[in-house]
């Protein structure tokens, strides 16, 4: 059995609106509980935020929803229904990759659709191995979904049992690049089934195997993108929590807890006093510290996994050679992992992720306008340029990464921007993020299941943490499940699967 708050639980205050807050808000509604949120920023969101200029609506964080199902939890939890709030459009291809040599392949969650394009691309031999591959990764997250993604951990001891020996059968403790390698020899079909790391923070030929599960859900599982962009998926979870009985606070930072020996008593902000029986904090891991007084000890300083550059550009026009997602592929790739993550220096040959919404969605556009989004991974400020070099670092990357655009065929693009908004690690600093990187602490092995930061925090007995720097990790998935997780530490609710029937994937987007 895992750790419940004890006393009373009434009241429970959510310290943030984004989708980790509105998950627990959501499941704490579910099981009786009264909701307040308390948001700093003027809606709902968090980094999965808003931002309108000149007609075009940007999505200020995550542009890939996979496993929609967990989403829909939260709205089940309330007796609502995700598909009932948001229209989700299945992406195909899910993505497009272009590679350096000229080659492009397009990543279809259809397993027949997929195994024909893996055969024009590199032979029916890749084609079989991509069969085995999609197995394993279909197994590994049939091991860890309920064991080790949604379960709160008080200890290791906790992972014991069949589970565990399954993963490990599996290779879930070897590493992602050699399990992926088993099935695929084409170097360029490997970087599809393991770019996900970038975001884990941590080289795929030394990351765990058990994180491959990513893999799953952007490879197998399907990509979706709500009709309004990535926003509405938070503004319905707003909407829904309201229209149960939630009470929300925009526009009011959080400047202290009040407390009574290890209880907290009330949330302040810069205009009241809320009381609580309990808090779910979702801010960023020091700020959470830094509001309840307690910063953990741990054996091994906490590592950050690379930060990001991202440009929003709304453009007069496109280019057809890019998808709603274009993964953009340098020659490098082995040496990327090492400049961001051990030298901390800027990619010397970037690999891109270029999404184009409007693909999908043009109404979030003016009429006869493209919206492209532009991320580059760059090294966190920790080890690479911190939050001032930035200021005069950041136009001239951006020019850089424009160049690198028009090289690579999107000519034009430079003179094509009617708006644009540039983020670097800077701005992530300035919106609270430990290292200037909205990933949060990379998935290391000492970082991983019970030995990443826990929800609950020594010294305080009624509050509990919820978001990408503490269980189980980054991602939209994941850091929905933390909200869930949160919520369970509260009431001690189950830890259970969707419900049948609701946002089911569409029967092309099964499993294998």
């Amino acid at each position: 059995m895992t750790r419940t708050l004890k006393g009373p639980t009434d009241h429970v205050v959510v310290v943030g609106a984004g989708l980790a807050g509105l998950s627990a808000a959501l499941h704490l509604l579910g099981a009786g509980r009264r909701v307040t949120v308390v948001e700093r920023d003027e809606g709902p969101g968090g980094r999965a935020g808003r931002l309108v200029r000149g007609g075009y609506h940007i999505d200020t964080g995550p542009t890939v929803l996979t496993m929609p199902q967990i989403a829909d939890e939260a709205f089940a939890a309330v007796g609502a229904s995700l598909n009932d709030r948001v229209e989700l459009i299945p992406l195909r291809p899910a993505y497009r990759a272009s590679f350096a040599d000229g080659s492009a392949l397009d990543v279809h969650t259809d397993a027949d659709l997929m195994e024909a394009e893996v055969e024009r691309f590199a032979g029916p031999a890749e084609a079989a191995g991509y069969r085995r591959l999609r197995h394993w990764l279909t197994a590994l997250y049939r091991a860890e979904r309920n064991r080790f993604l949604d379960a709160d951990f008080d200890s290791p001891r906790q992972l014991l049992g069949p589970d565990l020996v399954r993963l490990a059968a599996l290779g879930g403790f070897g590493r992602w690049e050699a399990g992926v390698a088993r099935h695929l020899r084409d170097e360029r079909l490997r970087r599809i089934f393991t770019f996900q790391a970038l975001y884990a923070g941590v080289p795929p030929t030394r990351a765990l195997a058990a994180y491959a599960v990513i893999a799953y859900m952007d490879t197998v599982a399907g990509v979706y993108f709500p009709r309004g962009g990535m926003h509405a998926l938070p503004r319905a979870m707003a909407e829904t929590a309201r229209a149960a009985g939630a009470t929300f606070h925009y526009g009011r930072p959080v400047t202290a807890l009040e407390r009574s020996g290890e209880r907290v008593t009330a949330v302040l902000t810069d205009q009241e006093r809320i009381p609580c029986d309990a808090v779910v904090l979702t801010p960023e891991l020091p700020v959470a510290y830094r509001l309840l007084g307690r910063v953990p000890r741990r054996p091994v300083r906490l590592r950050h996994a690379p930060s990001a550059v991202i440009l929003h550009a709304g453009c007069d026009r496109t280019w057809p050679q890019l998808a709603h997602h274009t993964l953009s592929f340098g020659r490098a790739w082995r040496s990327t992992f090492d400049e961001l993550t051990r030298a901390g220096r800027l990619m010397s040959d970037p690999s891109l992720l270029i999404t184009r919404p409007t693909a999908t969605d043009p109404a979030l556009a003016p009429p006869g306008r493209h919206l492209h989004y532009v991320l580059a991974p760059c090294p966190h400020t920790g080890i690479g340029p911190g939050p001032a070099a930035w200021h005069d670092l950041g136009p001239r990357y951006r020019d850089a990464l424009l160049r690198e655009l028009e090289r690579r065929g999107l000519d034009g693009i430079a003179s094509a921007i009617e708006e644009e908004c540039l983020v670097t690690p800077a701005d992530w600093t300035a919106q609270g993020h430990a290292a200037g990187t909205p990933f949060s602490a990379a998935h290391t092995f000492v970082q991983t299941g019970p030995f990443r930061p826990r929800n609950l925090v020594r010294g305080t007995v009624n509050a509990v943490l919820a978001g990408c720097g503490t269980t189980p990790g980054v991602g939209v998935p994941p850091v929905l499940l933390s909200g869930k997780l949160a919520a369970a530490r509260i009431t001690g609710g189950s830890r259970t699967s969707s419900r049948p029937g609701r946002a089911r994937p569409r029967p092309e987007e099964a499993p294998a």
